[in-house]
């Protein structure tokens, strides 16, 4: 996301975060605190989710909220395991559920998420005066530059 201001300042979004699920390489097992780690994190439309296991003992599946709940591993929206080094991208602003399939779900292999619309860094309004009084002091003393010089040539 861009934005232009009087046609010369830009101000750009913030880039997409990739977020290592369980806060390390390869930590989508249970021996890990999901909810704890997900507390402490920001989750933006456009983010990717990184989950790093094992793919010949774990999974990962997106499920509904009640499916979430009571660690059902059936009838789930997305499988996104693929090589045990997946990503998944947060393309909308809403909740989202993942869980470990393989009677893992019960030992604490589960993720909910909350997903909101991502912010500009600075957005257009946050700009402080200052700095659209510096652009205008600078402007202002080009034309007074320009019009010296003018009145020199002509003179």
């Amino acid at each position: 996301m861009t934005f232009t201001i009087m046609g010369h300042y830009k101000i750009e979004g913030r880039d997409p975060t990739l977020h290592r699920v369980g806060g390390g390489r390869y930590t989508w097992t249970p021996k890990v605190n999901f909810t704890k780690w997900a507390s402490h994190e920001h989750f933006y439309k456009g983010d990717w989710l990184y989950f790093g296991f094992d793919k010949h003992i774990y999974n990962v599946l997106e499920v509904n909220k009640t499916n979430y709940e009571n660690c059902i591993d059936t009838s789930f929206i997305n499988n996104i395991t693929r090589g045990g080094r997946d990503v998944f991208q947060l393309l909308e602003a809403r909740p989202y559920y993942f869980l470990c399939g393989r009677g893992f779900c019960s030992q604490g292999m589960k993720i909910a998420i909350n997903v909101v619309e991502s912010t500009p860094a600075l957005p257009p309004t946050a700009l402080s005066n200052k700095a659209f009084t510096s652009s205008r002091m600078s402007n202002t003393k080009l034309i007074v530059f320009f019009v010296t010089l003018l009145t020199r040539t002509f003179i």
